[in-house]
């Protein structure tokens, strides 16, 4: 099944997004349909803050080794395209698929969702010209960035609409959590509607009767292994605590299996 015929159900795709080559070796050996990245934390494991701060060159690179041992379709998260400039996003955005995403995510942010439809149409029109299929993922950040307090699914519905019809394939309403929201969202609009893992979000067999096609982990998977990372570390510099690293840690064999597995699979 491709890309886009996932997000067509009858099963939620569920995507816990990768950073690394590494990371998505071990997310596919779970069994997963696809994978995407997540920006923020591809960004951080090159160095660089999230926010379109990392330069395309090296999001292609990094890109191309995930594409390398992926044996689903891959989607990449273009933050914002790092640019403003629609012709400049959409020459970004084919860099990337030509270094393996069949799929992109791109958001509005705090900009005018006029930009983004422009930005869409820049896009479609390259991989039009390209003869490529890219399911364009438009993530709305009204939730995120809290842009519209009090009216905050009449303004999603508003910018889906107008995403729809630049040509965009998927709507990822980042931060939505609430049922009756949620419900809006997927009635309100044509696109299939992505959603991200928060905590008080809904569990995934009511996401599904909802009528959500996506759930996305967002940079949560990201964040859990700095954080066992940092507090591993911290223990051991501090106070040569041997046992916490060791705790929950996968098995050297595990991982360097599982790797070695990837690798044969491209002789």
């Amino acid at each position: 099944m491709n890309f886009r015929q996932l997000h067509q159900g009858p099963e939620l795709l569920k995507i816990a997004n990768v950073w690394d080559a590494g990371s998505a070796v071990l997310v596919q050996s779970l069994g997963v349909p696809a994978l995407a990245t997540t920006s923020a934390g591809l960004a951080w494991a090159l160095g660089y803050a999230d926010g379109n701060h990392l330069p395309i060159e090296e999001h292609a690179a990094a890109l191309r080794r995930i594409a390398r041992v992926a044996r689903v379709p891959l989607s990449a998260d273009s933050e914002a395209g790092y640019s403003d400039d629609p012709a400049t996003v959409a020459a970004n955005v084919m860099r990337l698929v030509e270094a393996g995403a069949v799929g992109i995510n791109i958001e509005d942010g705090a900009g005018l969702p006029a930009l983004l439809c422009r930005k869409i149409e820049a896009i479609k029109a390259a991989a039009a010209q390209a003869g490529v299929d890219v399911f364009v993922n438009a993530r709305c950040d009204v939730w995120l960035k809290n842009l519209a307090p009090g009216r905050a699914v009449e303004e999603v519905l508003l910018r889906a609409r107008d995403y729809a019809a630049a040509g965009a394939d998927g709507l990822f309403a980042a931060g939505v959590t609430a049922v009756a929201d949620i419900q809006a969202l997927v009635g309100g609009q044509p696109l299939p509607l992505n959603v991200m893992a928060r905590p008080a979000l809904p569990g995934l067999a009511e996401l599904q009767r909802l009528g959500v096609r996506r759930i996305s982990a967002g940079s949560a998977i990201a964040e859990a292994a700095w954080g066992r990372a940092q507090r591993a570390a911290a223990g051991f510099l501090q106070h040569g605590a041997c046992d916490e690293l060791f705790d929950g840690a996968a098995p050297y064999p595990q991982i360097n299996g599982a790797l070695n597995a990837a690798n044969a699979d491209q002789s």
